[in-house]
């Protein structure tokens, strides 16, 4: 790691969706998946948001060439284990918040996980477990990521996905990109960055409407995609 041979970029992240997941009772997870593929024609194309960590991901796994590699779906992160609701409403109300949130995050754009988004430490940090850093790599691939150099080694890794049932490479497919569409909710936006996390709120209760006489919070109430984590 520390001879360069990873190019670490700067990252900046856009959460895509918040889901749970098949087991009984589910995790839930914020998602952090590439909306669109990028334009390998065209190299002047903005590049899709969460391009930095499938960038990251595959040139780690090119790198370390261990045959049983395995890493179950890379691009989330846990929130909640065991997530149970009280009811199907409070369920609905409790996704509802978090797609509300994710509209924000949406319409702000991919921005540094930091509890203080003017100092990035975007890297890859090494864990002994959930709470114990050990190893800190910095960026060493920096900004601007335009040029055509930069832009050729960008395209090089995003042309292959991992496959975990296979344990091998697949040519990537990406969804399709979407029509632009014209944002209406303008009153969103706040006019400073440090109010970001403030700004997401937690609307739960307004979302639960009456009936919900001020109980309505699910079993996983503190997992919401307005405080993301790595």
């Amino acid at each position: 790691m520390k001879s360069g041979k990873i190019l670490i970029p700067q990252i900046e992240v856009l959460p895509t969706a918040v889901v749970a997941n098949p087991d009984t009772p589910p995790e839930l997870e914020i998602r952090f998946d590439m909306p669109h593929g990028p334009d390998f024609e065209d190299i002047n194309a903005a590049l899709p948001a969460n391009w930095q960590l499938r960038f990251v991901h595959n040139q780690l796994f090119k790198h370390f060439q261990n045959p049983s590699r395995f890493c179950p779906g890379a691009f989330h992160s846990t929130i909640a284990r065991k997530a149970e609701f009280r009811s199907k409403q409070h369920k609905d109300a409790y996704f509802s918040m978090c797609e509300a949130v994710l509209k924000k995050w949406r319409l702000h754009g991919p921005r540094p996980l930091n509890a203080h988004p003017a100092d990035n430490k975007s890297g890859i940090w090494l864990f002994t477990d959930r709470t114990k850093p050990t190893h800190f790599f910095p960026p060493n691939f920096l900004p601007p990521y335009d040029t055509e150099e930069k832009r050729k080694i960008i395209l090089s890794y995003l042309t292959e996905d991992w496959d975990e049932e296979t344990l091998g490479w697949k040519n990537a497919e990406y969804p399709e990109k979407e029509a632009e569409k014209k944002v209406e909710d303008k009153a969103v936006a706040p006019a400073e960055t440090a109010n970001f996390m403030q700004w997401c709120g937690n609307p739960i209760e307004a979302l639960l409407g009456a009936g919900g006489n001020g109980e309505a919070k699910p079993a996983a109430d503190a997992a919401s995609p307005s405080s993301p984590s790595k």
